[in-house]
């Protein structure tokens, strides 16, 4: 068991990598405490049966760069074999500007071959390696050192049984000719969009139950509050306050610090000092947003004129198209996807690019008058397909 420790170590595996097809990676991190995902150790192997074909970088040891890494991740020639990649290419985004290519996630690429919504690692090393994966190391702090035998058994393991799962999940999309579905979903986590949360966006991924412009302004400026100074001090948005308190104080909208003291949903932290004065700052900007700068919400979706029958139809065509192809339902169509295209709508994903070729003609048969409705909408009969 090899840990490197020093650049010239990974970088003389990195350059024996280059003489390989491909190369297993995967992370250990911490975020529980810090905004961005803090690298504790990076798992690679080659496939070899050579004794140091597997190794552990530590990221932590003194004067170590991981830029060998970097420059092996941009090597085109050597494919990067991961398996749910997006928090490690988030890392390794964030950190050196970077997307291992070319990129290969086995999860996504289990989904096309039959095994299901997002299988998990221990799952595929059941069915594919016919082997088990101990778990006792799961929850470890991986900042800690010196770290145990144990522990980088269990950290191996995730780059070791990664190479029998890539080869066949690879000769299985070969010979289905599907290499070219799992290359389009993995074009967006290597998309730089996916990873940069910009501040004043924030305030949509907060849940509310209205679409009052007025009340989403105040939302608006306290979610990029909230995101500006856990992204500049480093810490989890939800340290500085979690969104049920952030959708009590649009609803109150304070004005003093006095008022902050009554809320029953903020953290003590937050009802002083530089987090209780953004507060404040940014529920006055947001009751004072002009009226041509008010949040504009998408309310096309509600206005949708979604046939019920037709959108039940498509539910049992999608599922029968899947479970005959052997493709994860999730990567076809969402249940949005289904009440647009029920709704007469036809730009949506599912009718497009490779998803057509699964599920797309049979949809725009049945879109197309090819069910008919008994009286009064009371029963549905599928005339032809």
């Amino acid at each position: 068991m090899k840990t490197l420790t020093t650049t010239q170590e990974l970088a003389d595996f990195c350059k024996a990598a280059e003489g390989y097809p491909y190369i297993t990676v995967d992370t250990e991190f911490l975020r529980e405490r810090t905004y961005y995902s803090k690298l504790c150790l990076v798992q690679l192997a080659v496939p070899s049966e050579d004794e140091d074909s597997a190794v552990l970088v530590d990221p932590l040891a003194d004067g170590l760069s991981l830029d060998p890494l970097y420059d092996l991740f941009r090597n085109e020639s050597v494919v990067k074999v991961f398996h749910a990649a997006r928090q490690d290419l988030e890392i390794f985004w964030v950190e050196a500007g970077v997307f291992p290519k070319p990129l290969f996630d086995t999860q996504v690429a289990a989904m096309v071959c039959g095994f299901g919504e997002q299988v998990g690692y221990e799952t595929l090393v059941r069915k594919i390696c016919k082997q088990g994966v101990d778990k006792t190391s799961r929850f470890t702090d991986w900042s800690r050192r010196p770290l145990t035998d144990a522990q980088k058994n269990y950290a191996l393991a995730d780059v070791t049984h990664l190479r029998g799962i890539y080869e066949y999940l690879a000769a299985e999309l070969e010979k289905t000719q599907r290499s070219h579905w799992v290359a389009e979903e993995l074009r967006t986590l290597t998309q730089p969009a996916t990873y940069d949360i910009r501040p004043e966006d924030a305030w949509k991924r907060v849940k509310t139950r209205t679409n009052s412009a007025k009340f989403l302004a105040v939302v608006r400026e306290l979610a990029q509050f909230r995101e500006s100074y856990a992204q500049e001090n480093n810490v989890p948005r939800n340290r500085v306050f979690k969104d049920d308190a952030l959708i009590e104080l649009a609803s109150t909208k304070p004005k003093t610090h006095s008022d902050l003291g009554g809320s029953r949903l903020l953290l003590r932290e937050a009802r002083k000092g530089a987090i209780a004065e953004g507060i404040l700052a940014a529920v006055k900007r947001g009751v004072n947003c002009p009226p041509d700068k008010l949040p504009k919400v998408d309310t096309s979706r509600d206005k949708l004129k979604v046939n019920p029958a037709l959108a039940d139809l498509l539910r049992v065509l999608l599922k029968s198209k899947t479970e005959s192809s052997g493709v994860a339902a999730k990567l076809i169509a969402t249940s949005s996807d289904l009440d647009q295209i029920a709704a007469g709508e036809r730009d949506v994903p599912a009718l497009s690019g490779w998803r057509f070729e699964v599920f797309g003609e049979d949809a725009l048969k049945l879109c197309e008058g090819k069910i008919a409705l008994a009286a009064k909408g009371q029963s549905v009969k599928v005339v032809s397909l």
